[in-house]
């Protein structure tokens, strides 16, 4: 078998949650994420050569990239592949900001996964390349699929189940547009879940599985004015609204500027507010910008398309190993 010589893959940022979804609804988005390139290396095993940011690790137990790398060898070797050097060395490039709830672990994993599937000869699918990657995310950022789906699929995916994982891609409305404001904080996935309710009141579970439902009907009837309405979580978004100053003004100041709905980006300090068009984003994106500012907290803000194409291989070198 001929393999490449050197393959990068980029994955795009992602919200977790989309509001009420916590843990099984995530959207992939256009602009910042993170690319991974992997190449055969003398040296047994896998080696991060650049871990994307100088915070980051580079032992590879500790980086998402290094063990979705390490997952799938492990997948490809059960399948009966054999490598033509005795290791993989990765150059993680980050897109994404750190700590941010804009799905950079899984962004890292995702893209990680996809180049080192590819210089393999691809030999693992879609449901294999989603256990690797939960495996890393499971590491460094929890259990969860509702980051690494979208980010690899692209789209809007409901997560129907993870053991067995069990993934659904959802229909985006051609004029839905994502504004995403990032405060000048960062809020690590761990304490995020850490301080979420451990029971929940049998009404807000009613409440939250009614929302999510809502979602996935808007979706499939192109309802935003539906959609809007069932942004409404009522279990992460109380809780964690405690540790980001400026949220609630900022989400007051996207609803009063036109935005469908809005809530906080996977485990924040991230918001993101849903619009119909670009005008309307133009508009949410500076009242969010302007309400952050009057509660004393430096925000950047950029409006993103939901992300149809998801993880892409974007160069290879083919000379033959």
């Amino acid at each position: 078998m001929t393999f490449l010589a050197r393959t990068t893959a980029y994955a795009p940022g992602s919200i977790g949650n989309v509001g009420p979804g916590l843990d099984v609804l995530g959207a992939a988005v256009t602009g910042a994420g993170d690319s991974v390139t992997a190449e055969w290396n003398d040296v047994p095993g896998v080696v991060i050569r650049d871990a994307g940011d100088p915070e980051l690790p580079l032992e590879i137990a500790r980086h998402a990239s290094g063990l979705a790398a390490m997952a799938v060898i492990r997948a490809a070797t059960a399948l009966g592949t054999t490598t033509p050097a005795g290791g993989i060395a990765l150059t993680v490039t980050k897109g994404l900001p750190l700590s941010a709830g804009q799905g950079g672990s899984a962004a890292s994993a995702v893209a990680g996964a996809a180049a080192v599937n590819a210089l393999l000869g691809s030999p693992l699918g879609i449901p294999a390349l989603l256990s690797a990657c939960l495996a890393a995310e499971e590491t460094v950022a929890g259990r969860h699929l509702d980051n690494i789906a979208p980010s690899l699929l692209g789209g809007i995916v409901l997560v129907r189940s993870i053991d067995p994982i069990d993934v659904v891609a959802l229909p985006v409305p051609p004029s839905l547009r994502v504004v995403l404001a990032h405060p000048n904080q960062r809020l690590r996935t761990a304490d995020a879940r850490a301080i979420l309710p451990r029971e929940i009141p049998r009404a807000t579970a009613v409440h939250q599985i009614a929302q999510v439902a809502a979602m996935v009907a808007a979706l499939y009837t192109g309802d935003l004015a539906l959609l809007g309405r069932a942004i409404d979580d009522r279990i992460a978004e109380p809780a964690r609204a405690t540790l980001l100053p400026g949220f609630r003004e900022a989400k007051d100041s996207a609803l009063e500027a036109g935005a469908l709905g809005a809530s906080i980006s996977g485990a924040g300090p991230t918001a993101f507010a849903l619009c119909d068009g670009d005008l309307v984003a133009e508009r949410v994106a500076a009242a969010m910008l302007a309400a952050y500012a009057r509660a004393g907290v430096t925000a950047t803000v950029r409006t993103a398309l939901i992300d149809t194409t998801g993880t892409r291989i974007e160069r290879v070198t083919s000379e033959p190993r």
